[in-house]
């Protein structure tokens, strides 16, 4: 099935080089959306079906030249089949309760986003985010955001951030306890969203960018089978490659 093309009149903006999040020899550009323009949940759907992302109130994709190093990935729910490792996530975590809640800024929720990415991604640029940050980050007015609360009893222990889009859901970004490390509770939080996309009559779940040459981003490889938007259109991956 092609994406549905985004809105005509749309406009987008391309940022100067960067530096790249990624790959320290390498200088990335940003596509991004009209910032100024009237956003719904259809657009919103169209433009993650043509590869983009949603950071806070902004829309975005990779554009830079000469690497498609980043690639938009997407998981058929009624197709996806987990692998061994995966079960054992799941069964270990049976115990975890998942609770929806509104998208909205809490200390315990920052506290826990703090220590996450102090704990696992020391020195990435996130460590350091303010209150404000977090907020402009995660939080966004337009869009129909949900909070996965995980819990252990009354204990919060990790933090899904989901998007509902008109044929599935986006997993924004999950933070959770470091000190839980055996728990697995990055791969829970993506099969308890696909299960919750499947419950809910949607299609896919949107994982964000794969990419093949990076630890932080390679794992999402192994939701298979997936979909991977290459060459501005979505190619069925059956194996790890």
């Amino acid at each position: 099935m092609k994406p549905e093309p985004p809105a005509d009149d749309l406009l987008f903006y391309a940022t100067a080089e960067h530096e790249c999040a990624y790959f320290a020899d390498r200088k990335a550009v940003t596509l991004f959306a009209d910032p100024n323009c009237r956003k719904s949940q259809r657009l919103y759907t169209a433009l993650v079906q043509n590869g983009f992302r949603r950071s806070g109130l902004v829309i975005y994709r990779p554009w830079c030249r000469g690497c498609g190093a980043c690639v938009a990935c997407r998981v058929q729910v009624s197709d996806f089949a987990p692998r061994r490792s995966q079960r054992r996530a799941w069964q270990g975590n049976q115990d975890v309760v998942v609770v929806p809640a509104a998208a909205e800024y809490r200390d315990e929720y920052y506290e826990l986003y703090q220590r996450y990415v102090k704990g696992r991604h020391a020195g990435g640029g996130m460590d350091d985010h303010s209150e404000e940050q977090f907020r402009d980050f995660l939080l966004c007015s337009w869009c129909d955001t949900t909070f996965y609360r995980l819990q252990l009893g009354e204990r919060l222990i990790g933090v899904a951030v989901t998007d509902r889009l008109d044929d599935g859901m986006s997993a924004v970004y999950t933070f959770f306890d470091p000190d839980l490390g055996k728990r697995s509770l990055g791969v829970f939080s993506i099969l308890w969203q696909i299960e919750e996309a499947r419950r809910l009559g949607l299609r896919r779940l949107y994982l964000g960018y794969w990419i093949g040459d990076s630890p932080k981003m390679n794992y999402k490889a192994e939701y298979l089978p997936q979909e991977r938007f290459i060459d501005n259109r979505w190619r069925r991956i059956e194996r790890i490659v």
